[in-house]
């Protein structure tokens, strides 16, 4: 079920979108925008979560331990 949602723009932005409403459909493009920024926020609120929990974690990568894999992967080619 949809649900109806407005929202208030100036009167010269709106005089501005009737111009192209024959090539615009504006609903969904609003659609279109909310959706693609509530995913943006999600993903940002999921990678705060993580880092929060990395933070906490008890374990550490010993030092020294990426050159050693990388000239370790050299030494395989």
């Amino acid at each position: 079920m949809s649900e109806v949602i407005t929202f208030k723009v100036s009167r010269e932005i709106k005089e501005r979108m009737k111009k192209f409403r024959d090539k615009v459909n504006w609903s969904a493009e609003l659609r279109r925008f909310v959706e693609q920024r509530l995913r943006e926020l999600e993903a940002d609120q999921r990678l705060e979560t993580v880092a929060k929990e990395l933070e906490k974690a008890s374990w550490s990568i010993p030092t020294g331990f990426s050159k050693k894999s990388v000239r370790e992967d050299r030494a395989r080619r």
